[in-house]
């Protein structure tokens, strides 16, 4: 299945946000052709650890070792070398912009403007382009000059401010969710951008936020009501007011959720706690949450024997939501997402056989008509130059030699 294989990307990115972006559109068939500097290319290529015929390493080992982050925001993305800041370089790129149905870009804001590759200049030969942009806090406002990594989005977001123990100061969540959800919501607009243009004819401009993204997923919660109520804004591990969360056992950790009288009782049941689910003090959820920590420290004694197979079958059994906390490797063993394909090998495009020790995770929805095709591993600065020159310009291996030479490729 390749609903977007007539679709073609100018992909203008580097390090997260962009590239995630790019390899979605990729694994739906687009051909996304990375536009990197002469030499250089995307700056994740040089932050190890590095994966290649010697498996993944922290230095590099052979000449077609590539960066295991490149590898994993890379999958079927083509690149070409194309210094924007020559002329020829932003002849070239408008001329590619042309024959193509989309603009990606993560680079500061007013860069791609102020090199002449803004969207107006792109709209002025493709009418039909749909142009998106990815910054920290968007192309205009207050903030948008600033300088802005998920760490900042994070912080001036308020998502740090929801995150860690109600005692403890502000934490951040462990993965770069902002360089990652800002790029998803970013795929379906284009779609629906291009959707708009097959209906109309006009192309557009994309204008995605980092902290516009995490704004919104923040006050998809009540935290307005949370705040009115003066509820404490963090919670840690646990629920504000009952006895969901995560508890200690002989051998590691889970986490339950509970929410109702009839969960309590349930679980009351399946730790013989007859004394706990009796005491007057705990009768009702309302009950409960007046003294919450007292109801943890009752339902931690419980559990404290129990090893953490014992007490997720016994709380399965009784029907009660319940998992272990896993490590990492844990999960990256798990049988379960081997087979669904939501973690997989990780490929090079040197190699006939996945990268021994590496893992990228795969697409996470399963369609009926079958699966996503196998993308290209990640390739190499400049690449597919001479395909893609060839096709898209017309050019020959001795005009993408001068150009070379030239340092305009």
């Amino acid at each position: 299945m390749q609903p977007l294989k007539d679709v073609r990307v100018l992909s203008v990115t580097v390090y997260l946000a962009g590239p995630f972006l790019s390899m979605t559109m990729a694994r739906f068939g687009a051909e996304v052709i990375k536009i990197e500097t002469p030499g250089r290319g995307d700056p994740i290529r040089l932050n190890g650890p590095f994966a290649g015929p010697k498996g993944v390493h922290p230095t590099r080992q052979t000449e077609d070792d590539l960066t295991t982050k490149f590898l994993k925001r890379s999958e079927g993305v083509k690149s070409v070398t194309l210094n924007l800041k020559d002329s020829a370089g932003r002849q070239m790129f408008l001329d590619m912009a042309k024959e193509s149905d989309v603009v990606l870009e993560n680079l500061a804001p007013g860069s791609m403007k102020r090199l002449g590759l803004g969207y107006e200049d792109v709209a002025a030969v493709n009418p039909r382009i749909v142009y998106c942009s990815i910054s920290g806090y968007g192309q205009e406002g207050p903030y948008a000059d600033n300088p802005a990594h998920d760490h900042q989005i994070q912080a001036m977001s308020g998502m740090m401010d929801v995150n860690g123990d109600p005692d403890g100061p502000p934490t951040r969540v462990g993965v770069f969710v902002g360089d990652l959800a800002t790029p998803l919501y970013s795929a379906f607009s284009i779609l629906a951008a291009l959707r708009h243009r097959d209906q109309t004819g006009e192309g557009q401009y994309l204008d995605a936020s980092m902290m516009d993204t995490l704004a919104t997923l923040m006050f998809m919660e009540p935290m307005e009501e949370i705040l009115a109520q003066g509820l404490p804004v963090r919670a840690g591990n646990n629920a504000r007011t009952d006895p969901t969360g995560l508890y200690r056992l002989k051998d590691g950790d889970i986490i339950i959720t509970l929410a109702s009288d009839e969960r309590w009782k349930r679980l009351c049941g399946a730790l013989d706690a007859d004394d706990v689910f009796n005491d007057p003090r705990y009768a009702t959820s309302v009950d409960r949450a007046a003294c919450i920590a007292d109801v943890r420290a009752a339902i931690q004694a419980k559990f404290s024997h129990l090893t953490v197979a014992e007490a997720v079958e016994k709380l399965e059994n009784a029907d009660v939501p319940v998992a272990p906390v896993r490590t990492l490797g844990q999960v990256a063993e798990d049988p379960h997402f081997q087979e669904r394909g939501t973690l997989k090998p990780m490929r090079h495009h040197a190699l006939e056989t996945p990268v021994e020790g590496g893992i990228v995770p795969g697409f996470p929805v399963k369609f009926s008509s079958g699966p996503l095709p196998q993308p290209r591993g990640g390739v190499s600065l400049g690449y597919d130059n001479e395909d893609v020159y060839g096709r898209l310009l017309g050019l020959d291996r001795a005009a993408i030699a001068t150009l070379r030479e030239k340092g305009t490729i």
